[in-house]
């Protein structure tokens, strides 16, 4: 089986010997993972409002 590489669009075998699948290469591993710091890339979700994005809901998981 073939895929394409996210980044480049070069066809990749899809088997465990190709290290980088479903990329090429490490280089296009790497330009992907830029995007996704960048933000240039993004699941959609519901948008957080400014107060609830400060609202700490973390449990408090001292013993007491």
């Amino acid at each position: 089986m073939q895929v394409r590489c996210p980044t480049c669009q070069t066809q990749v075998p899809w088997v465990p010997a190709e290290r980088w699948r479903p990329f090429c290469s490490e280089r296009c591993k790497l330009i992907d993972l830029g995007a996704w710091a960048s933000e240039k890339h993004a699941i959609p979700g519901e948008t957080v409002s400014e107060a609830d994005a400060e609202t700490d809901t973390t449990p408090d998981t001292q013993d007491h």
